[in-house]
């Protein structure tokens, strides 16, 4: 299982902090990431990490975004600077075992006000 916090309402270029507590242990997933879904839109990824290939962000977070884990603690989390209104959206967290499992948080808000 996987619980997201932090979400929250901030204004435009302040930071918010994601955490994703995971049940298991966060290093035995194949893939790890955050995915964002905004009003009226599909779920889109935002940033992820995939074992043996590094990180990668979308492009409009890249420089702002950073995605890292505490494996001590099983928690993934989701630091986001510079938040722009356009970061509004429903946050999720998702793992993937090695045997093809998914898993997804039930996801936090982030609301960004301009």
């Amino acid at each position: 299982q996987l619980r997201e916090t932090g979400g929250g309402f901030v204004q435009a270029g302040e930071s918010l902090r994601l955490s994703c507590a995971a049940s298991g242990s966060i290093l035995a997933a194949s893939a790890v990431a955050w995915y964002r879904q905004a009003p009226g839109e599909r779920r889109g990824l935002v940033a992820s990490i995939i074992r043996g290939d590094g990180t990668d962000y979308a492009d409009s977070v890249k420089g702002r975004f950073t995605i890292s884990e505490d494996s001590a603690n099983n928690t993934l989390h989701l630091q986001m600077n510079s938040l722009k209104p356009e970061d509004t959206g429903l946050y999720y967290c998702y793992a993937q075992t090695p045997d093809g499992y998914m898993f997804w948080g039930q996801g936090t808000q982030v609301t960004v006000s301009s």
